[in-house]
């Protein structure tokens, strides 16, 4: 392999190659985490929409199917947070994804036990925030990525992002390809995030009639709405999100509150502890009450699509990235790929490099 693909990524995470397959819910089980694994790279198990105990189990899952180093990503404000950062700790998980709500006594936690703390963000502001936390990597994901998402472009978030501080930078946000993972190390980045190619693979757990709705996909079919929970959320456009964004906030109202009934059954967790983590997001996030009232939107509509295979009747979280993705290998065919095509971009660049030269 090229020296320059051996990145600091790969050093500090202890993977063969500097590509990150992200935590999207209930798509990064842990056959995706161990497939990413297996195939070289770093797979996030997506903790936000399981209990405790569910999350606990499906740690030791990952660690049947691979060896290899993964990571786990929750939110912090989730109902059993604490019980899952304990989780993390005692299977000695590599390292630890969030966003939203950072817990300063969390990451001390990771910080005392050994484990790479690798927030997402979307601005430069939250980026040297989070440094200041604790965070040893930063994912700088632009404006094309899925689900939950900035408005800066990544051309533009990725080196102001670089500049501002003095931890590694993951680029994430419109990667697919061999030629992305080169222009993100151009841009000073010591790797890439995918989430939307990993969905699109045969070890992803999506049912085929909803992978068929990403496939057919065009760059012009995804879009950002407010509509889902409250913050800018970018995802396929479909039957339902026109229902969503025809709405009027008694609609609204009613369907968060339905969401929260059903998002607390999913948890288990108690009235209380939905309202105090509704009142964290508000406090460290910002948000409005409106906002905070539909967090539960987004779990339960994506769940409709992603899991019981209705992509007409939830939300398709993906970055616009979709539009050029016509196949579905397998994680450790994908990767290899990337690889592959890396080396023969750089390869490339060197040969015009000397021939300029001469």
């Amino acid at each position: 392999m090229n020296a320059t693909l051996n990145t600091t990524l790969c050093e500090r995470l202890g993977v063969r190659y500097p590509i990150i397959q992200t935590a999207m819910g209930w798509v990064a089980t842990p056959e995706l985490v161990a497939g990413t694994a297996n195939g070289g790279g770093m797979g996030f198990l997506a903790c936000a929409v399981m209990r405790p105990e569910e999350a606990d189990r499906a740690i030791a899952r990952v660690k049947e199917l691979t060896d290899k180093p993964f990571g786990v990503n929750f939110l912090m404000e989730q109902p059993g947070a604490a019980d899952i950062v304990e989780a993390i700790v005692r299977h000695g998980v590599k390292a630890a994804s969030y966003s939203r709500s950072p817990n300063a006594k969390f990451i001390e936690r990771f910080k005392n036990a050994g484990i790479v703390c690798i927030p997402t963000v979307g601005q430069q502001r939250h980026a040297a925030k989070a440094v200041e936390l604790g965070a040893d990597i930063i994912v700088a994901q632009g404006g094309e990525g899925g689900g939950h998402t900035g408005s800066v472009p990544t051309s533009l978030l990725l080196p102001q992002v670089v500049d501002a501080v003095d931890v590694p930078v993951v680029a994430a946000g419109g990667f697919h390809d061999g030629r992305g993972l080169v222009a993100a190390l151009a841009y000073g980045a010591v790797g890439i995030a995918m989430g939307t190619r990993f969905l699109l693979t045969t070890d992803s757990p999506v049912p085929p009639a909803t992978l068929d709705r990403y496939l057919a996909a065009s760059v012009n079919d995804t879009r950002v709405s407010v509509e889902i929970d409250g913050l800018p959320h970018r995802v396929v456009v479909n039957e339902f999100l026109a229902k969503l964004e025809s709405g009027n906030p008694l609609t609204r109202l009613v369907r968060a509150l339905r969401s929260g009934l059903a998002y607390r059954k999913m948890s288990g967790a108690s009235l209380a502890e939905l309202l105090r983590a509704a009142l964290s997001m508000q406090k460290n996030d910002r948000l409005t009450r409106t906002q905070a009232l539909m967090a539960a939107n987004s779990p339960i509509f994506i769940q409709r699509a992603m899991v019981e295979g209705h992509p007409a009747e939830g939300v398709l979280p993906s970055g616009q990235v979709a539009g050029v993705i016509d196949s579905l290998p397998s994680c450790a065919e994908l990767i290899e790929r990337i690889i592959a095509e890396a080396e023969e971009r750089l390869a490339a660049l060197g040969k015009e490099g000397m021939a300029i030269a001469s």
